[in-house]
């Protein structure tokens, strides 16, 4: 699989993505937005260039991460903006970094940009206090005024944080405060994981968004439409960046790219490192560079014998929990067969889950049980045992498939199903060829279907191609990200399951995605999803959040808009007294951190205990 979350995001996904595709996927990917999926470029790398630092006297750390080569792979990144040159990368934190990372398992914040916030309930406004003394790198200060920048392009691009927000403005030149409109406890998570970006760069487009968002103006049409289009199209030529490390163009090739440091970037003085090497490419291309130890760290997920090989090498594996994976989308617009609910269920009970899993990714490929929506390993924090005992878990059952697609009108004849409309079940799947864990998971998820009596051709595209494909509805089934490594709140995940590949999110490239209905039918009567997921994140209460939730979940589990596979776990290889000193141990919380959201090496970077050999 890719190395980027839901995704990997996703909105996936703020995306802060998508998805691991994000982004996401990731989306809700640190530094892209909840509708930030990158549609990342496949490389064909060129031998690397390796200089470990022992040569240079440079400290340098090495990971591998896919990027788009210039000028495809371009430096607008904000929020929602496709094509971006590391549009999902959890390395992106180190050249813009948000206001604070958070602690998975601890449930709190870590400030890097900010050094305060605070929620006032009663005049339900939430004010952030930048530190004094940041700087860009271009010398001029970081002001509110770039976070408020940043919030309105925010608005411009559809995100998510727009839900909640009314209006945003600069108090003092380091105090922002944001008006809320829908009290939510996932708005703070939107305002301190946005990568803050600079008013000098983007506030021609920031200033114009802020008018028609006071104007009330729609985004559908008019100079709303035309603006949204025209800020995609932008193309800043020379990075101007807050964190510790900036893009040195120059290195970018297919198969490389340096990031230098950045002396007046944030806490660059904690961060023992003077380089950061990017090695490009998806599983296939950094496999070999990992097993020469040309890299440190790598998020992507790697085939069971490649795992096997790096361990062997002196590699240890990391395991940190995705709270997300693959799962199977369906074209609603293009085969109406597919809206009865009945049918999505009896393909849950053909597919054997605890297979799929291990055949993709060995020990980091777990069945999902509850199948609501959002990680199996969450699920407690928000569902009491009396409703988790409700959920359908769907295990394989192929009398029960066959009852259900019988009672939706399907028939078997000679073995093969044949739809209401009397026409053979012949459908595509496509998947990204080179993901190294989605590419064996889709045909298997074929393979079991097609025993079953479905014809499902396999068509493993780029991955470069999926997105587009998927949001421009040109599909028939795809394998996409559920759930999400964004933020633990259930809310995120049902995002990226019903908005990112859906109208919602898929409007701003034109599109509708998989084009399902969010007005649907439960045995209980109707439901509208959008109204259900939003007010699974409304209020301050988390008694009455775990209510809602529960709602959503139950909502989730019946309806399976799409069908869940199973729920990835990293198998991260990490090289230790090489270039880095030491990883995290093994039982230390941070590694309950999603990978593709507040990666803890990044954090551990930032605070000074990650260091060099």
């Amino acid at each position: 699989m890719s190395p980027t979350g839901n995704n990997e995001s996703g909105a996936s996904a703020e995306t802060n993505a998508v998805s691991r595709r994000h982004v996401l996927q990731l989306f809700g990917i640190a530094g892209v937005g909840i509708a930030g999926i990158g549609t990342l470029e496949a490389c064909s790398p060129s031998t690397p260039k390796n200089d470990s630092g022992g040569k240079s006297g440079n400290k340098e750390f090495h990971g591998a991460y896919p990027y788009q080569v210039p000028p495809k792979g371009h430096l607008n990144l904000g929020a929602g903006v496709l094509d971006g040159l590391q549009q999902q990368s959890p390395y992106l934190d180190l050249i813009y970094p948000s206001a604070a990372m958070y602690y998975w398992s601890d449930k709190k914040w870590e400030y890097l940009m900010a050094e305060s916030s605070t929620l006032d309930e009663k005049t339900n406004t939430y004010t952030l206090k930048l530190r004094s003394g940041l700087t860009w790198s271009d010398g001029t200060p970081v002001t509110s005024k770039d976070v408020v920048s940043t919030f309105n392009l925010h608005w411009l691009m559809r995100q998510q944080s727009w839900t909640f927000l009314s209006d945003v403005k600069a108090g003092d030149a380091n105090t922002v405060v944001f008006t809320i409109g829908t009290p939510s406890t996932v708005l703070e998570r939107y305002i301190l994981r946005a990568p803050i970006l600079p008013d000098a760069v983007y506030g021609q487009f920031a200033t114009k968004a802020e008018a028609l968002r006071k104007a009330k103006a729609s985004l559908d049409d008019g100079e709303g439409k035309s603006l949204n289009a025209d800020f995609q199209k932008l193309r800043p030529e020379n990075p101007v960046v807050s964190g510790p490390f900036n893009y040195d163009m120059k290195t970018i090739t297919n198969a490389q790219m340096t990031l230098v440091k950045n002396d007046k970037g944030l806490m660059a003085d904690k961060i023992g490192f003077t380089k950061v090497v990017l090695y490009n490419g998806e599983t296939s291309d950094v496999t070999a560079t990992v097993m020469n130890k040309d890299v440190d760290y790598a998020t992507h997920g790697f085939a069971v014998a490649s795992e096997k090989g790096f361990e062997s090498n002196g590699f240890r594996i990391l395991r940190p929990p995705v709270y997300s994976g693959p799962s199977l989308v369906f074209n609603y617009g293009s085969h109406p067969e597919f809206a009865d609910k009945r049918v999505r269920q009896a393909i849950a009970y053909v597919i054997d889950r605890n297979e799929n899993g291990t055949i993709a990714l060995g020990d980091s490929g777990k069945a999902v049980k509850f199948m609501a929506g959002f990680s199996d390993i969450t699920v407690p924090d928000w569902i009491s045992e009396a409703d988790q005992a409700k959920l359908n878990t769907y295990q394989k059952d192929l009398n029960k498939a066959t009852s259900l697609l019988q009672e939706a009108g399907w028939k078997n004849t000679g073995g093969k199903w044949m739809t209401p409309a009397g026409k053979p079940a012949n459908y595509d799947i496509k998947f990204p060829a080179e993901f190294a864990d989605w590419n064996p998971s889709a045909t298997n998820a074929a393979d079991q279907l097609n025993k079953f009596g479905f014809n499902i051709t396999k068509r493993g595209i780029t991955f470069t191609q999926l997105n587009p494909d998927v949001l421009a509805g040109k599909f028939d089934l795809a394998i996409q990200g559920w759930g999400a490594s964004n933020h633990p709140h259930p809310y995120f995940a049902f995002v990226q399951d019903l908005y990112t590949f859906n109208y919602v999110i898929a409007a701003n490239s034109g599109g509708k995605g998989m084009n399902f209905p969010l007005k649907q039918e439960l045995a209980s009567g109707p439901v509208d999803l959008q109204a259900v997921v939003e007010k699974s994140a409304q209020g301050l209460n988390l008694d009455e959040q775990k209510k809602n939730v529960t709602t959503a979940a139950m909502a989730y589990n019946e309806l399976l808009p799409e069908v869940p596979l199973f729920e990835r776990y990293g198998n991260n290889p990490a090289l230790e007294g090489v270039r880095v000193a030491k990883f995290p141990a093994d039982d230390d919380k941070i590694l309950l951190n999603a990978p593709y959201a507040d990666n803890f090496v990044i954090m551990y970077l930032y605070l000074g205990k990650i260091t060099p050999a």
